[in-house]
């Protein structure tokens, strides 16, 4: 699978890998929730990363290994869809 960068140059991805995404919200217990629920028995790391300045949000990043471009994109897509959480990237 070829990803264009911001500075346009392909990057290839070669699975199985292990990825990463960022998640946030507003409650820290609700994310995690959040996660175990789309992750589901998946084995998966949800760490603690950050509280924003007005300690309004809080973010944590997924580490789980991923098989092919299409196992990637549908955790992303669930995660996105769910309500406890603000933001993926």
């Amino acid at each position: 699978m070829e990803i264009i960068n911001e500075m346009d140059r392909k990057v290839e991805i070669d699975y199985p890998c292990e990825w990463k995404y960022k998640v946030i919200g507003d409650e820290k217990e609700k994310i995690k929730e959040a996660v175990k629920s789309v992750m589901g028995e998946r084995p998966h790391t949800c760490t603690f990363s950050k509280t924003s300045g007005k300690g309004s949000y809080h973010s944590y990043e997924v580490k789980t290994l991923v098989h092919n471009d299409d196992d990637r994109t549908e955790i992303f897509r669930q995660l996105k869809k769910h309500d406890d959480l603000k933001m993926v990237l």
